[in-house]
């Protein structure tokens, strides 16, 4: 167990994480698909497969990505070590039992008390760390980390007191806490790869009040899915998203240069955050009656945009803190591809053909699937 402990994959926080979180979104929504054409036997975890899926992607695929990114970068902010070691594996199996505990013979009360713990010990490690270094710009992190915890607990009580409308509130709330945790870093890490990947000049600070009133935007959003007040269409709302989208355009246009369509880890990375245009702008047109399925926005959001940036980002930070050349596969690259469609078929063909939807399932589950046959052995070897 001490070898196990001391092996490279649990050097630092974005090794085994990547792994988990990318091994579990293809496999996760490649149950959910096969579940929904009628493909896997009748029996269903508690609460059901819908249930299930909810929960599932913002709090068990995506918390995992977080976690390994945050577990990598608090570090290089704070000039302290990061977590590793024993530390480091019992985080990990916290995360994994949650997972497991779908499939264990427990009680019901037992299997959602065991999905708690982990966004709360999350916050703890990475918290200690920019409250000692006084990094006080990056509270707001923690602030989000927190509130996905609360969101979380509403999603778990929806399930235990079987009322949907609960459970549906407190994970839309947890997927625009994840856009605002995409407006944090990526405004900050996007326009750095760019410059350092076209060797491009540095760019003047932009100012900052646009990122404030985008990262206080994205929260209110948050909150209001989930006070409950996006279950009707409110004119006001459609107000807010439209902001948020104009502001995330501007984002984009300044952040814009010919080169990036050459370098894959570029393009990836700037069509991903480009669904942070398209979600708002999508809730806009619902909440002013433009747009009959609030669901095309959110899937806007959760396949285009957070798996788009997840995929991405994991894909550059692997190879970088690995000390490989930033440089990926032609495997790799078809896996940015492959999710650029599985958004478009999710947003734009399911509304028309109800194959859209297969389509969309198997070419996210082949995009994680490709990164995991490049990326495992890269992720389980030490840094060159």
């Amino acid at each position: 167990m001490r070898r196990l402990a001391a092996a490279p994959v649990f050097s630092l926080g974005f090794r085994p994480f990547f792994l988990a979180g990318a091994g579990f979104a293809a496999i996760a929504v490649a149950i959910w698909a096969l579940w929904l054409y009628g493909r896997l036997p009748d029996a269903q975890p508690v609460g059901g497969m819908l249930a299930w899926h909810r929960h599932e992607m913002p709090f068990g695929f995506a918390t995992a990505i977080i976690a390994g990114f945050l577990l990598t970068a608090v570090p290089n902010w704070t000039g302290r070590p990061g977590l590793n070691g024993w530390p480091l594996m019992g985080l990990v199996l916290v995360w994994l039992l949650a997972r497991l505990a779908w499939l264990l013979p427990v009680s019901d009360s037992v299997l959602l008390v065991l999905q708690v713990p982990f966004l709360p010990l999350l916050a703890w490690a990475i918290g200690r760390d920019l409250v000692a270094a006084g990094k006080r710009d990056n509270y707001p992190i923690l602030l989000v980390i927190a509130l996905m915890a609360g969101c979380q607990g509403m999603t778990l009580w929806g399930i235990a007191m079987d009322d949907a409308g609960l459970q549906r509130r407190g994970v839309l709330a947890a997927l625009w806490l994840v856009a605002a945790l995409m407006t944090v870093i990526g405004g900050r890490v996007i326009p750095f790869f760019i410059q350092r990947g076209l060797n491009r000049a540095a760019a003047p600070a932009a100012h900052p009040l646009p990122t404030k009133v985008l990262l206080l935007s994205s929260l209110l959003a948050a909150m209001s899915f989930a006070g409950g007040l996006n279950d009707a269409p409110r004119p006001w709302l459609g107000a807010l998203f439209l902001l948020m989208g104009a502001l995330h355009l501007l984002r984009l246009l300044r952040w814009h240069d010919r080169g990036l369509w050459r370098v894959p880890l570029l393009w990836s990375l700037y069509l991903a955050y480009a669904w942070l245009v398209v979600a708002p702008l999508a809730m806009a047109l619902w909440h002013t009656g433009l747009m009959p399925q609030q669901s095309l926005a959110t899937h806007s959001l959760a396949v285009g945009g957070i798996g788009g940036l997840i995929l991405a980002m994991i894909a550059r930070v692997s190879l970088g803190h690995t000390g490989r050349l930033l440089q990926p596969s032609n495997t790799v690259v078809l896996g940015f591809a492959l999710l650029v469609i599985a958004g478009v078929s999710r947003v734009f063909v399911v509304p028309f053909f109800g194959l859209g939807l297969g389509l969309s399932a198997l070419l996210w589950s082949s995009a994680f699937g490709l990164f995991l046959m490049h990326y495992t052995g890269i992720l389980l070897k030490p840094r060159l």
